[in-house]
């Protein structure tokens, strides 16, 4: 076969995969017209999509590692990236598209431009992957980024032992969230990126993500929000003005406890002092292609199709476990034993006006303010005092989980938060007495009750 009939086969491919894409578009158009419960429930399978999977109507787990080509042309489009193939699943695969779909529309529901996901085998992978790709000595040696001391400890862990130990690169960190000023005066010529969470694990403190946000676009780089702890059925950062949005899709996503994932979610055309026109233009689908390919943080599809079956009731559960989670919240604030409560939802809380301007149950039209399932409370009597509260419970499971159907409680200061040592507690304010607890879908009398039996009230 000549060079000329080869390459009029493998443009036969590309023109078949563009129509492909078309056809995704107009779809993808369709779902954005629908409300969030119904987003969360068909995402991007269709009727269509169901007809070519022997008329499945729930989503089918594709378990191969590779995809088979009908001919050489269209496997050479396909791993040129010219035309719409999953290839192998460490770079793509059908069951993640259609988790990763859901999610990036989940994520962008009311916000006017155009997103993506990328899910990865845990939180953290998201993490990395998130921010790594700013961080490349392609564009200077000297570099910075401005992260919130409030963060989960894995995250400050690869921050410091990772980024800044290993890589010596200069991590600025921030202990007052809501001081823009002290953000503003972190920001230099080498600084990559803005990084928060919001609310923050364990202590739940809050961010001005517009604020954040502008400043960020002033220095012409972006702001990564970590978002676990909302989920976009509470909050959806991309609508505030963040670029980028990080998940550990483990969490309320997957509330059954049966798999751990990650997920970034990113808006298209972000702003950036470093990288390409492509990283700009969709950076998941830049960080799936490339990068991703290359350093290997592929999810599970088992685990994708798990996740988005727990996915479908994600507004439901996301609403009971906050009100859970406020009647608890509210108990234990008159409880003796217990020095004080950290939830956003608490008028009494220092930064609660801010997380009532962002946090709210999405497609509610009645009192929706709602903030999420997870708090943090300072036993009194110390650490010892601590350590036999958390002992003598019956009920509530000792754990480093959250999110779950099942309410949870750990101590950070022994537990996520042990490795990042007395001086990084001390920066993200994380006491030995404090208890992080993740409220399940239990009855909240019952939650009370077995709290208050381990507290001695």
């Amino acid at each position: 076969m000549s060079d000329t009939l080869e390459r009029s086969g493998v443009e036969a491919r590309i023109r078949a995969g563009e129509q492909a894409q078309a056809q995704q578009a107009a779809l993808k158009a369709r779902m954005r017209t629908k409300k969030f419960d119904t987003i969360a429930v068909h995402g991007m399978y269709d009727m269509q999509a169901a007809l070519a999977n022997q008329g499945s109507i729930m989503e089918p787990v594709y378990l191969s590692s590779a995809q088979h080509f009908e001919d050489s042309d269209h496997l050479e489009a396909a791993l040129a990236y010219l035309t719409p193939a999953w290839g192998y699943t460490r770079i793509a695969n059908p069951s993640l598209y259609y988790l990763e779909q859901t999610l990036g529309l989940l994520e962008s529901y009311g916000f006017e431009g155009e997103a993506d996901a990328m899910v990865t085998s845990s939180g953290m992978a998201a993490v990395f992957m998130a921010t790594q790709a700013f961080l490349s000595r392609e564009h200077g040696h000297d570099m910075n980024f401005v992260a919130s001391a409030k963060c989960y400890g894995g995250s400050f862990q690869l921050f410091t032992e990772r980024y800044q130990k290993e890589q010596h690169i200069d991590v600025r960190w921030i202990s007052n969230n809501l001081d823009i000023n002290a953000w503003e005066a972190q920001i230099d010529a080498n600084t990559r990126f803005l990084y928060a969470e919001m609310p923050s694990n364990p202590s739940l403190g809050v961010v001005d993500i517009e604020a954040l946000a502008n400043l960020a676009h002033a220095h012409n780089i972006p702001l990564i929000i970590d978002s676990t702890l909302a989920s976009p059925a509470l909050m959806r950062p991309l609508c505030h003005g963040a670029d980028i949005v990080i998940h550990s899709v483990s969490k309320i996503m997957n509330s059954s406890g049966m798999s751990i994932a990650g997920a970034v979610v990113a808006r298209h055309h972000l702003v950036s002092r470093v990288g390409d026109d492509a990283l700009r233009e969709n950076f998941a689908q830049y960080l799936k292609l490339l990068p991703a390919r290359d350093f290997g943080p592929s999810l599970s599809p088992m685990n994708a199709i798990m996740i988005l079956n727990d996915l479908r009731s994600l507004r439901q559960r996301a609403d009971q476990m906050s009100q859970t989670a406020m009647t608890v919240a509210s108990w234990l604030q008159g409880v003796a034993a217990v020095e004080a409560v950290h939830y956003p939802g608490l008028a009494n809380n220092a930064e609660h006006d801010i997380a009532k301007r962002y946090m709210r149950l999405v497609d509610c039209d009645d009192a929706c303010e709602r903030y999420g399932y997870m708090m943090g409370f300072r036993v009194a009597g110390g650490a010892a005092a601590t350590r036999a509260f958390l002992d003598k419970l019956q009920m509530i499971w000792r754990a480093t989980d959250l999110g779950r159907v099942k309410t949870v409680a750990t101590i950070p200061a022994i537990s996520t938060h042990q490795q990042q040592g007395e001086a990084g507690r001390a920066i993200a304010d994380i006491p030995d007495n404090l208890v992080r607890l993740s409220v399940g879908l239990e009855h909240p009398d019952d939650i009370m009750n077995d709290l208050s039996q381990a507290l001695g009230v």
